[in-house]
């Protein structure tokens, strides 16, 4: 087996999985671009014995499109040197002809078979599910030398017909693995890997655009600024990821409309809507199951992220778009004109630093265990959300709360700066009046800790000795 890039962890997993001596059914699942088939078709290279990927349904007739399935099964088959009269009726059959070809190898190999793009070759009426199930109940659960693997993007359907399966396919996973996005670590030592050589500073703005999308940052070249990078990928006339935004919902949902627009409503507030004010904000979507399934699809995927507010009922739940893509695309790349040179031209403008602001907020939310760990709480239980007072007349609001078990919580400030952030009186006003709401308002017993968190930190002056503790971008490279 060979070694990938990151993903040290899931490496480790795959390769305990492979030397296990028993049968195993492997569900890898995650955002799409997040490098789930990256990861397994290079970890497996030399291994693999039967690998397939199923079409795209985007560009297929729906009427034709489970034969256009089978025929692309059987193609891959006789590839690996199966031979096979006629074009199979049904999926029963296609996975019989698979039980064939794997019946002829060595008794002694481990059979490693990975199936990508699960979602897409379930078809509606194709009976697909069902043969997939009998293929792994009826053989391969009792083929000691099998390794199974599936991937698929619409985590949603991986969650739902697989994983939770509530036919014959319940509790037959042997294990599961999400892959998440780079870390802000991952992503610095990926670049460095690809002889891309920005500062941390930029490192933080790549990942404001791309979201640690492995797919994404391999796009960018050596020898070219950031700012050039965006302007090729996105406002050129042909650039690559110009319309990607679009192909990436409607490769994943089915009613890919439905899902951009509820994405595009939540992008507008960087605290996210409850479900009371989404269905006030949209004409268009209803209090029934409908909407809590996009939510639940939408969180499964990676795309939005939930919290209560602190001491706020359970039931007043919060969505949050934490997808930077997403986020990044519909407030430059689908407004901006044809200005090829667009990023370029508007680094310093009022539009590019409020969404720094807002990125960089969600990218600390994003990156929380890193900030426990600058603080030395590490192995501290604790709760970590935003807060907003509910008195509307002072409208008190702090970036992010973490809320510890040993009966401290450090009220955070975000703020995100070219320079060394200065903190002067009429901030420092405005920094203690937050912390005076929080406490009246919420009766705090607890200990609270003013705490700064900065691109480059705080200037020493007067002010800030008022805060407890202050971190800079650095604690998010941990």
């Amino acid at each position: 087996m060979k070694t990938v890039f990151a993903r040290s962890e899931e490496q480790a997993d795959l390769r305990r999985l492979y030397h296990s001596g028993k049968a195993e059914f492997v569900v890898v699942y995650g955002r799409r671009r997040v490098g789930k088939t990256h990861l397994v078709r290079e970890l497996f290279s030399d291994e693999l014995t039967f690998y397939h990927t199923a079409l795209s349904p985007t560009d297929i007739e729906p009427q034709r499109l489970n034969e256009q399935q089978l025929q692309n099964f059987c193609a891959t088959l006789s590839r690996c040197g199966m031979e096979w009269e006629q074009l199979p009726r049904n999926w029963i059959d296609a996975f019989e002809i698979l039980i064939d070809f794997l019946e002829q190898q060595p008794k002694d190999k481990r059979l490693v078979v990975f199936l990508d793009e699960l979602p897409w070759l379930d078809t509606p009426r194709s009976g697909f599910l069902s043969a997939f199930e009998h293929f792994w109940n009826g053989w391969g659960a009792g083929k000691k030398n099998l390794m199974l693997i599936v991937c698929g993007s619409a985590t949603s359907w991986v969650t739902d017909k697989i994983i939770n399966n509530h036919g014959g396919l319940y509790g037959r996973t042997t294990y599961e693995i999400h892959l998440s996005p780079f870390t802000l670590k991952e992503t610095e030592e990926y670049l460095l890997s690809q002889n891309i050589l920005f500062d941390r500073y930029d490192i933080l703005q790549t990942y404001m655009v791309f979201g640690g999308i492995p797919y994404y940052l391999n796009y960018l070249e050596p020898g070219m600024s950031l700012a050039q990078c965006i302007d090729k990928l996105f406002f050129r006339k042909n650039g690559r990821l110009r319309y990607e935004m679009e192909n990436m919902y409607r490769s994943i949902f089915i009613d890919a409309d439905k899902y951009i627009k509820l994405v595009r409503l939540l992008a507008k507030r960087r605290e996210g809507f409850s479900r009371k004010q989404i269905i006030e904000s949209s004409q268009n979507l209803s209090s029934g199951g409908g909407l809590s399934d996009m939510l639940r699809v939408l969180e499964q995927s990676d795309f939005i992220t939930t919290y209560t507010n602190y001491q706020h009922s359970a039931r007043e739940v919060y969505y949050r778009l934490n997808d930077m893509f997403s986020l990044f695309y519909m407030r430059f790349v689908e407004t901006a004109d044809s200005q090829q040179t667009f990023w370029q031209d508007n680094q310093q403008s009022p539009s590019l630093n409020a969404w720094r602001g807002y990125a960089f907020e969600q990218i600390c939310f994003m990156h929380q265990q890193q900030l426990k760990q600058a603080l030395g709480i590490a192995g501290v239980s604790t709760r970590i959300c935003p807060w907003k007072s509910k008195n509307d007349e002072h409208g008190a609001q702090i970036d992010m709360l973490i809320i510890r078990s040993d009966r401290i919580i450090n009220l955070c400030e975000i703020k995100y700066s070219i320079n060394t952030f200065t903190i002067d009186k009429q901030y420092d006003e405005l920094l203690r009046n937050k912390m005076q709401v929080f406490i009246d308002e919420t009766k705090c017993k607890y200990s609270v800790h003013l705490t700064m968190i900065t691109t480059y930190g705080i200037s020493q002056n007067i002010y800030a000795n008022h805060v407890q503790k202050s971190l800079t971008m650095d604690s998010l490279f941990l």
